[in-house]
């Protein structure tokens, strides 16, 4: 069975509200509901939400009530208590601990190979059928979906991407997170890279978090999550997957295959995102792609 796991816990932040829950669609569909449509038709039978606890009963209303006769459906808790033995929650921690803790909090309930992706990124039905066929190898190596950066920056603000570099078999070689990417008129300058500002192409191959993974990433999770608690990561610091799996490449523990999406993906990661996704929706329904009423 294919899971797909959907990291919906993160505060919100920069959008100024519970944008997970924001609705896009003509009958208020979620942009999530556009990306379990997609995995639905991709052959996923099952759906995880890793939420918050105060995220419950707004999920519900705008999740389980849609989705559970759609698709079989569970909530995992991310938690910022939820860590390993002999590791105890800073008294300045608020901020959850990043996508990879959000993926360790799967490890009681997935025990197959799964689809990770964020709740509020549109991915397209190109990029879950490559990730499904590359899944259901009993022998897949983890994988990714890969998307041109030009084509995933907002113009409202800045962006976190894991730039990716692969060989030419398309195994990934590493991947470098880039926590505040943008638009700075003709170009695109990384201000946080290592070593300082960095201006890219916007031609690199970048992770949108869409990982294909198999249950042996749970062992890698908690072992990483101890390292990084050890090193005092502060209040703000985060544990990221792409950082997790870019880990395991480098130390021989794992392969990681690059599968190009010809998707254009597109979120809400500002307010004024959501004028953009809710016509990029609109024009996916007037291409077919989509019934105007979703579950209809």
């Amino acid at each position: 069975m294919l899971t797909l796991v959907v990291l919906a816990a993160g505060m919100g932040s920069r959008y100024g509200g519970l944008k997970q829950v924001d609705p896009v669609g003509p009958h208020g569909e979620i942009l999530l509901e556009y990306s379990v449509f997609d995995a639905i038709k991709a052959g996923f039978e099952r759906v995880v939400c890793v939420i918050r606890r105060d995220l419950e009963e707004a999920f519900d209303q705008h999740i389980a009530s849609r989705l559970r006769d759609q698709i079989a459906l569970d909530y995992a808790y991310q938690e910022l208590t939820d860590l390993p033995d002999g590791f105890a929650l800073p008294p300045d921690r608020s901020k959850p601990w990043g996508t990879g803790h959000a993926i360790w909090a799967c490890r009681e309930c997935v025990s197959g190979p799964f689809l990770a992706i964020n709740a509020d990124d549109y991915y397209g039905p190109h990029s879950y059928q490559l990730l499904a066929q590359q899944l259901q190898h009993a022998d897949s190596p983890y994988a990714m979906a890969g998307f041109r950066l030009a084509n995933t920056l907002s113009e409202f603000g800045s962006v976190s991407r894991g730039v990716c570099s692969s060989d030419e078999h398309n195994w990934l070689q590493s991947v470098v997170e880039h926590t505040k990417i943008e638009k700075q008129g003709s170009r695109i300058v990384s201000q946080e890279a290592p070593g300082g500002p960095q201006e890219l192409s916007g031609e690199e191959l970048v992770s949108m978090n869409f990982w294909g993974l198999q249950p042996s990433i749970f062992a890698e999770l908690g072992h990483q999550f101890q390292q990084f608690l050890a090193s005092n990561p502060g209040p703000k610091g985060e544990l990221y997957i792409p950082s997790v799996l870019d880990q395991v490449i480098r130390e021989g523990r794992g392969k990681v295959k690059v599968l190009a999406s010809s998707e254009s993906w597109f979120g809400v990661t500002y307010p004024d995102d959501k004028p953009r996704v809710v016509e990029e929706v609109r024009t996916r329904i007037q291409r077919g792609l989509y019934p105007e009423k979703l579950w209809s």
